[in-house]
């Protein structure tokens, strides 16, 4: 069946992309802060009566009700459980006696707003998912899943211990950094699959709108939430699992979990909602 939702003029969105997508090829030069203030513009102006910080909060925070529902939804959080395990998990030591707290700055606590960030030495993006797996081979254990709920539980409890900290992400002054972010964000714009839709087709020009039961969240902020429960899992799913989730949605084909595009473009979003809050681990329909 394919996906039913109310799209606003193909013209009024190419509008939209010439304030977004295009500013850093016009001046025929990278320039992410630039990005960054016409994404948050955009969205600001599309959206007045939103707050700001709020935008983190996704669909909930496109009207009174619907923010209504996500007020009466955290206090009895659906992600309550997995939030448990993951502080049970982080605070285990691993058999050669050592933990998470060794392999992370500040004992891996109050630290997700700094990822994802750009390895110098390695030349490439290192998200959050990704150094959590990396600690674990360093002391012998067996890698996680990257979308199973392993993964989506420690870095829920990690989430956790940040929330309210703005996200800070750094771009170095280093050419590989700034191709990663360029080539995170032309990711992002670029149509893929059979429906032909981008993530910004959903997430730029759509937010608000519903495909089938699902209410668009906007993109501005929607990585700061995660990881997430999410109703139609019935469970939790890591950023890993959402963007897989959202190619074979688009009847795509999905790339690998933390292959080096999504981890760009994972780069690319997060950078463009710094200054917005952690709120995660979040809930959405």
């Amino acid at each position: 069946m394919m996906w039913r939702v109310a799209l606003p003029l193909a013209t009024a969105f190419a509008v939209s992309l010439l304030a977004l997508a295009p500013i850093t090829r016009a001046a025929d030069a990278v320039n992410p802060e630039a990005d960054k203030k016409a994404f948050q513009k955009f969205f600001t102006d599309k959206f007045p009566k939103v707050k700001f910080d709020d935008f983190v909060n996704g669909p909930y925070s496109m009207n009174e009700d619907l923010h209504k529902q996500w007020e009466e939804k955290e206090q009895f959080p659906p992600y309550e459980f997995s939030l448990e395990a993951g502080k049970e998990m982080f605070s285990k030591p691993f058999k050669n006696g050592k933990s998470y707290e060794d392999c992370f700055p500040n004992k891996g606590i109050g630290i997700r707003q700094n990822y994802p960030y750009f390895d110098e030495k390695e030349g490439k993006v290192v998200t959050l998912e990704l150094a959590l797996n990396r600690c674990r081979e360093a002391n012998g254990e067996a890698p996680f899943s990257y979308v199973k709920d392993e993964m989506a539980a420690l870095t829920a409890y990690m989430a956790y211990t940040s929330r309210g900290k703005p996200m800070d992400i750094k771009i170095p002054s280093d050419p590989r950094a700034l191709e990663a972010y360029e080539k995170g964000k032309e990711y992002f714009y670029t149509r893929r699959g059979q429906l032909n839709f981008s993530c910004a087709t959903c997430h730029v020009q759509s937010p608000g709108e519903r495909i089938r039961a699902e209410i668009l969240a906007p993109a501005l902020g929607i990585l700061n939430a995660m990881p997430i429960y999410r109703s139609e899992w019935s469970g939790m799913g890591t950023t890993s699992r959402r963007f897989t989730t959202c190619n074979s949605q688009i009847r795509g084909v999905p790339l690998s979990p933390q292959d080096d595009e999504y981890r760009n473009v994972e780069y690319y979003l997060s950078y463009v909602s710094n200054g917005l809050p952690i709120s995660g681990p979040g809930a959405r329909p």
